[in-house]
């Protein structure tokens, strides 16, 4: 009943659903294409009784189903897969299902297994005025002889409503939002930080790995790039949303991170504090200076 195209770094995306409800979230979600180019890849969202609720994937036409749910943010990441997927394999381009934050023109990552907070981290990093976004969910990376650039993803962001309880300086943007069942709202964060506060890519340069572990009173301590490799290759590599995970694919990913930790610098964070002051070790990790 309704189709949208949209550009997910470079790839055209096409959405073809029978809900109104997900064609008006992905189009605040994601950047618009004309409906005139042919698409590199596509995802069908259905209601359908026959079917259980899920995702079928099919990696030879790049088209992804998604059955029975109304949680748009299992399409927003299947629809950013199916973009990883291609781009993967035709372009050598990885994705990171990852925040990326330029602090004073430096990259800093955060990448997490869900519910660690990723995003919460994320967004407490953007209330310094040194810091601009390129994504809090899911950037895409080119590698280099230099510094790996990080490319964002999306035009605005999925978020929980609960974010401005725990940062203040956000609550006017959330009174802004349209939250659906599941609690969340895509919000343009550049009403609070200005239009120049969002940007398309930086330079890596900083990648804080999260975990939450009440056992363990160390809150930051540097990794190996090893240490590091092993900890992604244990959590999947923070990435629930992979749609294809063959031999194949996992090696080109972990050769992928493999080179991506060598030419940054690397630390686990413990987030069992409260965030504010898990905040304080993350900017100290960071070399930024607390506002």
């Amino acid at each position: 009943m309704y189709a949208r195209k949209s550009e997910i770094y470079g790839c055209c995306v096409k959405l073809q659903t029978d809900q109104d409800s997900i064609i008006r979230q992905w189009e605040d979600n994601f950047y618009m294409m004309s409906e005139n180019l042919r698409s590199h890849g596509r995802v069908i969202v259905l209601n359908d009784p026959g079917m259980e609720e899920g995702v079928l994937f099919d990696p030879y036409t790049k088209t992804a189903f998604v059955f029975n749910t109304t949680y748009y943010g299992t399409i927003k990441s299947v629809a950013l897969a199916v973009a990883g997927d291609i781009l993967e394999d035709q372009h050598g381009i990885y994705s990171v299902h990852g925040a990326a934050i330029d602090v004073a023109g430096k990259g800093v990552s955060l990448i997490a297994p869900s519910k660690t907070g990723k995003t919460t981290h994320a967004w407490g990093l953007l209330r310094s005025p040194e810091a601009r976004l390129v994504t809090d969910d899911w950037y895409f990376v080119r590698l280099s002889d230099k510094r790996h650039l990080a490319f964002a993803s999306e035009k605005n962001c999925y978020v929980e409503g609960d974010i401005s309880k725990i940062w203040k300086e956000f609550q006017p943007l959330v009174d802004k939002g349209r939250f659906d069942g599941a609690e969340r709202a895509i919000l343009n964060v550049r009403w609070i930080v200005g239009a120049t506060g969002v940007i398309p890519m930086t330079s890596l340069y900083h990648i804080l790995l999260l975990k939450r572990d009440q056992n363990d009173p160390t809150i930051v301590r540097e990794l190996s790039k090893e240490e590091a490799l092993d900890y992604l290759l244990e959590h999947d590599f923070c990435n629930p949303h992979q749609l294809v995970r063959d031999h194949r694919k996992r090696s080109l990913r972990k050769n992928f991170f493999s080179e991506l930790l060598a030419r940054t610098d690397v630390r686990l964070v413990n987030t069992r504090l409260p965030p504010e002051q898990t905040q304080i070790e993350i900017r100290k990790a960071i070399d930024l200076d607390q506002t």
